[in-house]
């Protein structure tokens, strides 16, 4: 069976998000670039949770500032379309249709291969309304599309009671549509009613707790009350299920200002280094054998080269290519300590790491508080097994 184009566009989407929003940060120094870097993260935490119209602005900023990256063209003609589904005015409708194609002709130009776009082009200029014929954006059943699409439109009109009903029928249909039961919660909070607003809410939870949407969005109603435990409780899973996107950290920040606690991770700092054409690790800065504080990450740079030259290949026999792991690092960070207490050198970034892995922390903290993009690859494995670690190291280290 053909997946709908929206969850073809999902399947990529993890790849994106690693490559544009942990990359970008390394060259955002003006603050054009660093809101183009904050753009680029809430314009796809949008998309991947179905706000297509919501990320429009984001898409629009994210664009100006990356406008060669295909993927991100396509998305925006997307949701460019999605919007289009949501209006009754079919003037409105052909023009953002237009605007839609505009998009998926440059991505195809800038060498986007891509079924979804090339159908896209197809059917709008063949003077579809943009109305995606054949393609789902919320569930593989045609009714329950059917119905989704129509309760969304009710929705975007402030007709709440009407969407609730239809998203009913469409979760009765396929009880699988995450969406149905995020809009129905938000329909419930915009009518003032948190406690079905929560109903709905776990619903989307238990078709999917491993996204950030609906721990997130079942929080705003919490917060109004003033029912500020429970709300940290929330938030911290929206971070901890989807740590690299940048809309899970929205709002444990914003509950952290309300409240008046500060947010950060632990306070480790690495000495920068690079590697050289024989793959030898070289500090940035020379390191004296006598320097008890910064001596002891000679040993970390030492099992840091190990398993770049030949210990994650023997460890993971099915990768064609080194990456960097939550296991090598971890290993790393363990040998620093164990020299540092050898050497006695009391310094406050080895207390903490030996403290993190006493309490069984320190995964979840390299994970959480050190990623890359090798690292960022170990989270979805390291979350099915460690999760109340995750939240563990968050709720203890991360809240100050």
């Amino acid at each position: 069976m053909k997946k709908p184009a929206s969850h073809n566009v999902r399947a990529k989407l993890a790849l994106v998000v690693v490559i544009l929003v942990l990359a970008l940060p390394a060259f955002a120094q003006t603050e054009e670039e660093r809101a183009a870097v904050r753009a680029t993260g809430n314009a796809l935490a949008l998309f991947k949770a179905q706000r297509f119209v919501e990320a429009i602005p984001h898409f629009e900023t994210a664009i100006k500032s990356l406008p060669e990256v295909d993927m991100l063209r396509f998305m925006y003609g997307f949701c460019l379309v999605a919007k289009s589904k949501q209006t009754s005015d079919q003037d409105e409708a052909k023009k953002l249709s237009q605007q839609a194609l505009v998009q998926f002709k440059k991505a195809k130009e800038l060498g986007l291969q891509n079924e979804d776009n090339d159908g896209m082009i197809k059917l709008l200029e063949g003077g579809g309304t943009g109305h995606f014929e054949g393609k789902a954006m919320y569930s593989e059943n045609p009714e329950a599309e059917k119905l989704m699409n129509e309760g969304e439109s009710f929705f975007a009109r402030s007709q709440y009671d009407d969407a609730i009903k239809l998203f009913t029928k469409a979760l009765e249909i396929d009880p699988k549509i995450y969406q149905a039961g995020t809009s129905g919660g938000d329909s419930y909070v915009a009518k003032g009613d948190f406690e079905n607003a929560e109903k709905w809410y776990q619903k989307a939870i238990a078709i999917d707790p491993n996204r950030e949407t609906a721990w997130r969005y079942s929080a705003t109603p919490l917060m109004k009350q003033k029912k500020y435990d429970q709300a940290r409780e929330r938030y911290i899973e929206a971070f901890i299920v989807e740590p690299y996107n940048s809309m899970s950290s929205r709002g444990i920040n914003q509950w952290a200002e309300i409240v008046g606690k500060n947010l950060g991770h632990p306070e480790v700092k690495v000495p920068e280094f690079q590697i050289d054409e024989n793959g030898l690790i070289v500090p940035k800065a020379l390191i004296a054998d006598t320097d008890k504080e910064l001596s002891p990450w000679k040993a970390y740079f030492a099992v840091r080269e190990t398993w770049m030259k030949e210990k994650f290949l023997k460890a993971s026999p099915s990768s064609k290519e080194y990456r960097h792991s939550v296991q090598e690092e971890v290993e790393a960070l363990r040998a620093a300590v164990r020299s540092a207490q050898e050497k006695k050198a009391k310094t406050k970034h080895f207390d903490i790491l030996a403290k993190l892995d006493t309490d069984g922390l320190l995964e979840a903290f390299v994970l959480l508080g050190l990623p890359d993009r090798g690292i960022a690859a170990d989270h979805a494995e390291y979350l099915k097994n460690n999760r109340p670690k995750l939240r563990k190291y968050v709720a203890d280290y991360v809240i100050q």
